[in-house]
């Protein structure tokens, strides 16, 4: 069994939303985590830098104000994604900010920093980092990370192209510390499937996206919902790094989806080449939105997932009863 570290441990159901590049904010981090899931927001979310300051305090006075009315229901702890590469200029700023309010969870992406560990280790926070192989989960975990996120293919954004279970079960074999899978994840039965395979969370972005509280166009909300599967790009065009973009606004850039040149990984660029800005114009999404169907509250949505979580979980031990 896994080794979940104790602030992980009360989740009302096994899901960790995963930090949503621009549209991630603290009214949408603190609806995940009032609703009883890991809430995250990246830390360049917050422009100019001095915002950032303004929203942990927001995030977590919200918290423990939620946490002193509904002391048997507390909140789930919230989490900040580091952009740990070399291009990000803000990254020791905005880790001393993590310190200073004791952010619970750091999620790192895109490198491991061992500085960034030994800093979130220092008041007693743990850091996730999500990988796309086994080769990056050693590297991660060998520089002091806690845990890692397993981004297989269909995942929103910055996405691998491995296999959930390849993924998984190599990391398995060697590492019993806590472990996310991304990719379509999106209804309760995901999440068990996700668990099932040796994960002990699920990591859901691009539903969130079509949310009230997600600081997102309502174009590109109404994009997830009428989209499905069909609808997704896997390209390296638009910053560097091969992730998942709905077609639909390719096409509105003026590009062929269907026919996009290769970009030079070497010149990795997160606000994207030219007119077209990644993710404010190319938008960014996963495979699993094909079970979207409306624009809701991010409460709203985890009720349904657990509902579902729930259903399935029933389900399944009736199944394993019959092939005892």
């Amino acid at each position: 069994m896994s080794k979940i570290p104790s602030v992980l441990e009360n989740l009302r159901i096994p899901v960790i939303g995963s930090p949503l590049f621009i549209i991630s904010n603290p009214k949408l981090v603190i609806a995940q985590c009032k609703a009883g899931i890991v809430g995250s927001m990246p830390a360049l979310n917050a422009r100019p830098a001095s915002q950032l300051d303004e929203w942990l305090a927001e995030i977590t006075e919200a918290l423990m104000e939620f946490n002193a009315k509904n002391p048997e229901r507390p909140a789930a702890p919230f989490a900040i994604n580091q952009i740990v590469h070399k291009s990000n200029d803000r990254l020791e700023q905005d880790m001393e900010l993590c310190v200073k309010y004791k952010v619970p969870v750091i999620i790192t992406s895109l490198g491991a920093r061992e500085e960034v560990n030994v800093a979130a280790h220092s008041y007693g926070g743990i850091v996730l980092h999500d990988v796309i192989n086994n080769k990056f989960a050693h590297k991660a975990i060998d520089k002091g990370a806690d845990g890692l996120i397993a981004v297989a293919t269909g995942a929103g954004g910055h996405a691998g192209s491995k296999s959930p279970f390849a993924l998984v079960q190599e990391i398995r074999q060697w590492f019993d510390g806590p472990l996310a899978l991304a990719g379509s994840i999106a209804n309760g039965k995901s999440i068990l499937a996700a668990q099932a395979m040796g994960a002990d969370f699920a990591y859901i972005g691009s539903p969130f996206i079509a949310t009230h509280e997600a600081r997102a166009a309502q174009e590109y909300k109404q994009a997830i919902v009428d989209s499905t599967s069909d609808d997704i790009v896997y390209s390296n065009l638009f910053t560097g790094v091969h992730g998942n973009y709905l077609a639909p606004s390719i096409r509105a850039a003026g590009l062929d989806p269907n026919a996009l040149p290769e970009s030079d990984p070497s010149k990795m660029n997160f606000g994207g080449e030219g007119k077209a800005k990644a993710w404010k114009d190319i938008w960014g999404s996963g495979q699993g939105i094909g079970v979207i169907n409306e624009v809701t509250g991010a409460g709203e949505y985890v009720d349904k997932l657990h509902q579902e979580y729930i259903e399935a979980r029933d389900n399944l031990l009736k199944v394993s009863q019959v092939f005892a």
